[in-house]
C-alpha cells in the first residue's frame, strides 16, 4: 500500500469548504431571490466569504504535503 496519510486526511477535509462555499452561494442566491436589489450590496461579501473559505482549503492542501 502505497500513499500518505496526510493526503488521505485532506482528501477527507475538503468536504468542509465544498460545503462551505455551497452554503455561501446558497444563501447569496436566496437572499438576492427575495430582494433582487440588494444583489450589488450583498456581492461583495459572497466573494470575501468565498476567498476566506478557498483560503483554508489552499492551507489544509500545503500542510497535508509539508507534513508528509
Amino acid at each position: 500500500m502505497e500513499g500518505s496519510l496526510n493526503v488521505v486526511g485532506y482528501g477527507i477535509a475538503a468536504l468542509g469548504p465544498g460545503l462551505g462555499v455551497a452554503l455561501i452561494f446558497a444563501a447569496w442566491i436566496t437572499s438576492t431571490a427575495r430582494q433582487p436589489e440588494s444583489a450589488g450590496i450583498t456581492r461583495p461579501m459572497l466573494f470575501m466569504g468565498f476567498a476566506l473559505v478557498e483560503v483554508l482549503a489552499l492551507f489544509g492542501l500545503v500542510l497535508a504535503f509539508a507534513l508528509s
